[in-house]
């Protein structure tokens, strides 16, 4: 790669894998991290009721796919539909020996994302910060209030936030991936972020809800927001998530 000029060009070129200097190290089994996370003394855990899933035609789902910025406001989720969007996006579907299988794909099987909410209206939710533990099939409570304005002005006061129903949330604990990949890990963690948006966007839509995708964010801000250690965890990818007009 030529023209390398910024940190961009650097982080591309130096996590090329060449076939002479691959890298080699031990994998130390012992020291594998968690592919789950709990928050100590969360307000509470509501557990979410078993995904029900309507025939839709994938195929039609893909063509109308589009990122939606308007949304009904005035109408809550209630919390089967938010059931159906977590698990399309991060739900266990089998193990494979110590390996939980998800929905969506990740390098190794390390499953570095983890998904928040800010929840602003749905049915028996109350307004907040929630966590959602796939290996529970629940949702840590963790901060309450509506913090849709706060998260509006984190990602550069992109306004559907504030009439959204919910925000996802995306984080990724670095380690759980470089534990293998070492510096290349990064690469896979935004590959694995955009599998999962990717599958809300499509069960959002057979489920007539308008999705948008958010990359544009001051990261301190929206860590702040979420309530997360920066140096165990960061911020990559943000969605809107709201009735369609």
């Amino acid at each position: 790669m030529s023209n390398i000029t910024g940190v961009g060009d650097k982080f591309q070129e130096e996590t090329r894998y060449h076939r002479e200097q691959m890298p080699r190290h031990h994998l130390d089994w012992s020291k594998k991290p968690s592919p789950f996370k709990d928050h100590e003394n969360p307000l509470s855990i509501i557990q979410l009721p078993d995904p029900k899933f309507k025939v839709s035609n994938i195929w039609e789902i893909i063509l109308n796919r589009r990122s939606r910025r308007n949304y009904n406001s005035q109408n809550p989720l209630n919390l089967s539909i938010l059931s159906n969007l977590l698990w399309a996006t991060q739900g266990k579907t089998d193990n494979i020996g110590e390996v939980n299988l998800r929905t969506t794909p990740s390098a190794g099987g390390l499953y570095p994302i983890e998904t928040y909410l800010n929840v602003r209206f749905v049915e028996n939710l109350q307004p907040g910060i929630y966590h959602f533990r796939p290996q529970f099939f629940d949702l840590e409570f963790l901060k309450s209030g509506d913090h849709s304005k706060m998260l509006s002005q984190a990602a550069l006061h992109q306004e559907m936030i504030e009439s959204a129903q919910i925000t996802f949330i995306w984080t990724a604990i670095v380690e759980r991936s470089k534990w293998k990949y070492l510096q290349r890990a990064y690469r896979y963690i935004y590959l694995d972020a955009g599998h999962i948006a990717q599958n809300l966007y499509l069960s959002g839509e057979a489920l007539s809800l308008g999705v948008c995708g958010i990359g544009a964010f001051i990261d301190d801000e929206v860590a702040e927001v979420v309530g997360i250690d920066e140096t165990e965890e960061i911020v990559v990818y943000l969605a809107s998530v709201g009735w369609k007009t």
